[in-house]
């Protein structure tokens, strides 16, 4: 486990588009397709990784909690299965419906999606507005594994009540961290620069 941070992606940045399997339903499933109508959380996350064991439990109300106001959650992993096995799509599944996931999750077997959102650890948080322009990117919260630290969402909240509010928010915003994808080999930003 290599902890990393996220690369904070500029701000106002078009969200990506992207065409990816749900593990859960089986079918093909586009941005346009789950999209909120007031904005959009795309989390880049896995199954072992324990900053995202960390904080799933916390997650899944969050997903809930803004679904209620338009906001959509979506869930990628990038994860090679080569090397983490644990993170491919049948176990992907299997957690899924274990832990009745409110929002889809997606596979991306060729890491482009997390290239092109400029992906760099699990669990890494992209919140998008009406429009698919970032609006924050950076941390849950000041919560990890093993700290003394309450786990709130305090940053990913206020950012989203922020958004809904259509305020402008601080560009101070704290990188996510935790567990680096697990890069196909030859595949990470490092050896494709």
């Amino acid at each position: 486990m290599a902890l990393t941070e996220s690369y904070m992606l500029p701000l106002q940045t078009k969200a990506p588009p992207f065409l990816l399997p749900n593990v859960v339903s089986g079918s093909v499933e586009t941005l346009d397709q789950l999209k909120g109508s007031t904005g959009t959380l795309v989390v880049f996350m896995c199954n072992h990784c324990p900053y995202v064991v960390h904080l799933l439990d916390a997650l899944l109300a969050t997903a809930k909690e803004f679904a209620q106001k338009g906001v959509n959650t979506i869930g990628i992993s990038s994860n090679s299965i080569l090397s983490h096995p644990q993170d491919g799509p049948d176990e992907m599944k299997k957690l899924a419906l274990e832990k009745n996931f409110p929002f889809p999750y997606l596979y991306d077997e060729t890491q482009e999606v997390a290239h092109a959102y400029n992906a760099a650890c699990t669990p890494d948080f992209f919140l998008f507005n009406s429009d698919l322009r970032l609006y924050y990117r950076g941390r849950y919260d000041d919560s990890r594994p093993g700290n003394t630290h309450p786990l709130t969402g305090k940053d990913l909240y206020l950012a989203c009540e922020a958004m809904i509010g259509n305020k402008e928010y601080t560009p101070l915003q704290y990188p996510s961290m935790g567990c680096n994808i697990k890069w196909h080999k030859g595949n990470s930003p490092e050896e494709r620069a």
